[in-house]
């Protein structure tokens, strides 16, 4: 019986209607079975610089059949990754946070890994229902966490601030946890852009009705009519029984956007509002 697990990918980025320049990056690489989004921040072209920079180190990492070798690659190139953003703050004149967020989702087979840093988010949509298995790190959750009711929590001045993000913190701060993937599960990475103009219950209704070589489009068409005040990236990546002939991890849509123009004026940073 054949037990294995194909993927297939489908992404894409927006620079969205205000920004004009794109500080979203993401990879989708189905046949090292990894994918990630990040959405920069920082004045002028440093948000840029910060999400290509995690990106190209996320592109470079040597795979291999350990899910566990895997994230302790993926966070020792983060690490260097945000020194590098820190060093490059410190070296310019604004006296600004050269940050980014990130989210890493890691296939091997039957079991899963993600990783994250900032708000960008990862859902899992499983049996027609959508869950978001990240949680936004910001003030405003932090709050929640610690009992504050969701009234005062919005009152807070700084409720949309982030509490983390790479270049944001000396050390480094990831999430990281593990899961069990089945059959025709769907998991979706996406920039805040995406969630501030589409609901999670919208996200779900697509999902259960849109085929999904459509959904990124669509995703991103949606947004882009309600306004797109961010830019906007969406991952997807779905977990499909292998054919027993396949000798590779079928890949639909596009390659790693590395090299796409970025954008995004994303003002904040840990701290200060988004």
């Amino acid at each position: 019986m054949n037990n294995q697990i194909q993927w297939l990918s489908y992404a894409d980025t927006n620079t969205g209607k205000v920004r004009k320049i794109n500080q979203d990056a993401y990879s989708s690489i189905p046949d090292k079975q990894i994918w990630a989004v990040a959405d920069g921040m920082g004045g002028h072209k440093s948000g840029e610089l910060a999400s290509k920079a995690i990106i190209n180190a996320l592109n470079s990492i040597e795979t291999s059949k350990d899910i566990g070798v895997i994230v302790k690659r993926v966070h020792h190139e983060l690490n260097k990754v945000n020194q590098l953003l820190i060093e490059m703050a410190y070296d310019s004149s604004n006296d600004e946070i050269i940050g980014s967020t990130a989210v890493i989702f890691i296939a091997r087979n039957r079991h899963c890994a993600y990783l994250w840093s900032g708000d960008s988010r990862l859902y899992l949509f499983r049996n027609g229902h959508l869950e978001q298995i990240s949680h936004d790190h910001t003030n405003i959750n932090m709050l929640l966490e610690n009992g504050t009711s969701l009234e005062e929590a919005m009152s807070y001045p700084y409720a949309q601030s982030l509490t983390h993000a790479v270049g944001a913190e000396a050390k480094l701060y990831l999430d990281v946890q593990m899961q069990e993937v089945k059959y025709n599960d769907i998991f979706l990475l996406c920039s805040d852009g995406l969630n501030k103009e589409v609901s999670d219950t919208e996200i779900e209704n697509m999902i259960n009705t849109i085929a999904i070589e459509q959904l990124v489009p669509k995703l991103i068409e949606l947004t882009l009519q309600r306004g797109a005040r961010d830019n906007v990236t969406v991952v997807l990546a779905k977990a499909i029984r292998a054919e027993p002939s396949a000798g590779k991890e079928p890949s639909a849509g596009k390659e790693p956007s590395v090299d796409k123009e970025p954008s995004v004026e994303k003002k904040p940073s840990a701290g200060k509002n988004n």
